[in-house]
């Protein structure tokens, strides 16, 4: 199976493909949050690993929160002000959904017009063009 169309596609988001190990990663940021001196950011990101044997493609994506910024009271630098950087994801951990959940929880956080499902949709036509079968799984797919 190709990836150029499913490569050319991404670029019109705009976002970026990249590869690893035989897992494509596709990242873009959504939507941004600013208060005083923080920032948090909400991005999406699908992974999908192609086997060529099994003739299909496993994919999967999530949204994720990330923030830096000032904080006060304790920290690991001692009692008063200083700088902090943190970096979660909403699936780790018990809690599990797919992606439409995620975006009804961030929803309430953020505003964004972003229709994720089109990302899905264009790869699992690709993914039926070329005789693959599609998996959609919520869990993150390994390195």
């Amino acid at each position: 199976m190709r990836v150029d169309a499913i490569k050319a596609f991404v670029e019109g988001i705009p976002a970026i493909l990249r590869e690893k190990r035989g897992v494509y990663s596709v990242e873009f940021t959504v939507a941004e949050r600013k208060a005083f001196l923080s920032k948090k950011k909400l991005t999406y990101r699908a992974q999908f690993r192609i086997d060529d044997d099994k003739k299909e493609l496993r994919f999967t994506e999530m949204l994720k929160e990330s923030g830096s910024g000032a904080s006060s009271g304790d920290s690991d630098l001692g009692p008063g002000f200083g700088f902090k950087k943190e970096t979660y994801k909403i699936c780790a951990g018990p809690r599990e959904g797919s992606i439409e959940e995620q975006s009804k929880l961030f929803g309430a956080q953020y505003r964004y017009a972003f229709d994720f499902s089109k990302v899905r949709a264009f790869i699992e036509s690709e993914t039926a063009n070329a005789g693959y079968a599609f998996k959609y799984q919520i869990t993150s797919i390994g390195l």
